[in-house]
């Protein structure tokens, strides 16, 4: 929408900084930490007041040593701020018109949607599992399969969707939409529910979307770069920055968030946020045409969905755990990690595997 204002830069030259997509991630990215930041403690109240918080899933299923019982009386639905605050400052940054800014802000809002419906059962209703599994899984592919589709006949980008990208290779491995379509998908969906998996300690998976939004926000500058595009050998996507600005108010939103997640968090941001972060990661890395490289973008969402794969093929198998308890990061708790020590060793490993994403742009 602030676009807008670079039309009028013939009257007031400082208006032609809204060209800039630097310009406009920088006012993405502080736009959405400031309304998370200022509006975080009433939220906060909000929620509490409203007795916003969720039946304890983990009653029953772990030792009560290691249930923190004030973690209940923390008031969930906090990604209803969050998510909010990066729609709003995507609406304000973002060239609208532009198909891919479209498909992230409503992919998102969709996701964020099926999340929100989750809580509202988990809160209202205490159902400890909240939505149907099954259900909540078809409305995930809905969104995603809404989310390639659109991309696929209403951007430039459809053409790009139809070739599978190797990190490493400077061409295409083939070329083949009815095998790379059904797979973004099932990046996005996967995305989605691996950010989930990893919100289980206070500012863990928030902390970790930032680096993996820096890297992919990254790679869409570079891919809406002609010049630099052609010469780090990756696919030149023309509006493919708008990508970029998007992944900037994100990252802006997260850091805002941590403000009031970190331990001792005021608020959670529940499935209303973690579904949507994971499903903007997943649209991310689909539109910058590098799905095989978020398994080591998100490394650390790799290894808490993993862990849980693991645990549950070996009990079915053989009736042994592999882990003390999982997702991995209860593993650690159980080993006698502080919750701190977990958070921020995982952040630093989310920050390696980000540096090491970044170098892949160089070898090949």
């Amino acid at each position: 929408m602030l676009y807008l204002l670079s039309n009028l830069s013939d009257v007031f030259g400082p208006f032609r900084l809204f060209e800039y997509v630097t310009f406009r991630a920088g006012g993405a990215a502080l736009t959405a930490f400031l309304l998370v930041v200022l509006l975080g403690g009433w939220t906060a109240r909000k929620l509490r007041a409203l007795n916003a918080q969720a039946a304890d899933r983990f009653e029953g299923l772990m030792p009560p040593e290691f249930i923190d019982k004030e973690k209940n009386r923390t008031p969930c639905m906090g990604g209803i701020l969050l998510i909010g605050a990066v729609l709003v400052s995507a609406l304000f940054w973002n060239v609208i018109v532009n198909p891919i800014s479209l498909a992230l802000i409503f992919s998102t809002l969709g996701f964020s949607l099926i999340g929100f419906y989750d809580d509202y059962q988990k809160v209202v209703h205490k159902n400890r599992d909240g939505m149907r599994g099954k259900w909540k899984l078809a409305m995930q592919f809905l969104v995603a399969v809404l989310a390639v589709g659109f991309l696929r006949y209403s951007s430039d980008a459809g053409a790009l969707l139809d070739q599978m990208m190797v990190p490493f290779l400077k061409t295409p491995w083939f070329t083949c939409g009815y095998v790379t379509q059904p797979f973004a998908v099932l990046v996005i969906v996967g995305a989605s529910n691996a950010v989930n998996l990893t919100d289980g300690k206070d500012g863990l998976a928030t902390g970790c979307t930032i680096f993996c939004t820096l890297t992919y926000a990254a790679f869409a500058y570079l891919m809406g770069h002609r010049i630099f595009a052609e010469h780090l050998h990756i696919p030149y996507l023309a509006g493919a920055e708008e990508a970029m600005v998007f992944a900037a108010a994100v990252c802006g939103g997260c850091i805002g968030f941590l403000w009031h997640n970190c331990h001792p968090a005021s608020m959670f941001m529940g499935d209303t946020g973690s579904l949507a972060l994971g499903g903007a990661v997943g649209m991310l890395a689909v539109l910058v045409r590098q799905e095989l490289l978020l398994l080591l973008v998100g490394g650390i969402f790799v290894m808490e969905t993993v862990s849980v794969i693991l645990q549950v093929a070996s009990f079915r198998l053989t009736g042994k755990r592999i882990f003390l308890c999982t997702p991995i990061h209860h593993h650690f708790e159980r080993l006698g990690w502080t919750e701190t020590q977990i958070v921020v060793r995982f952040w630093i490993l989310a920050g390696v595997f980000a540096l090491m994403a970044l170098a892949t742009l160089k070898l090949r």
